[in-house]
């Protein structure tokens, strides 16, 4: 499938869980509602992979874990922050280069509006 379809229904199925739930919760209440809305409309979802960490011909692990992965294409970061920063951008940046994946999302469900939150970043 397109990633640009994936990514529709991603931010799709991430306003719907934020218009049930609101902003103030914490991110892991999103991150389970949003991998059950998405494995309900038949994505396949992985939540909290590892990624570790290549150098110097050396895989470390440091514990680095990826939100979701959706279709094995596209990281969805998520955070439940009142605003979010440059740092965060860099993270999930960083994520795309250490997993090898073009496409990401940032979504940020601590705001009021989740459209004021969404990012998307391609490599």
């Amino acid at each position: 499938m397109d990633a640009n379809v994936i990514t529709g229904h991603i931010i799709d199925a991430a306003l719907k869980v934020h218009t049930a739930l609101g902003p103030g919760l914490l991110e892991s209440a999103y991150e389970a509602c949003l991998v059950h809305e998405l494995q309900k409309r038949g994505f396949r979802t992985d939540s909290q992979l590892c990624l570790p960490v290549y150098y110097d011909g050396v895989t470390i692990d440091l514990g680095y874990r990826v939100d979701l992965l959706v279709e094995n294409q596209i990281i969805v970061e998520l955070k439940a922050l009142e605003k979010l920063h440059p740092v965060h951008k860099a993270q999930l940046l960083s994520y795309l280069k250490l997993s090898k994946k073009k496409l990401g999302l940032l979504l940020n469900f601590g705001e009021v509006h989740l459209k004021d939150g969404i990012e998307r970043i391609i490599l």
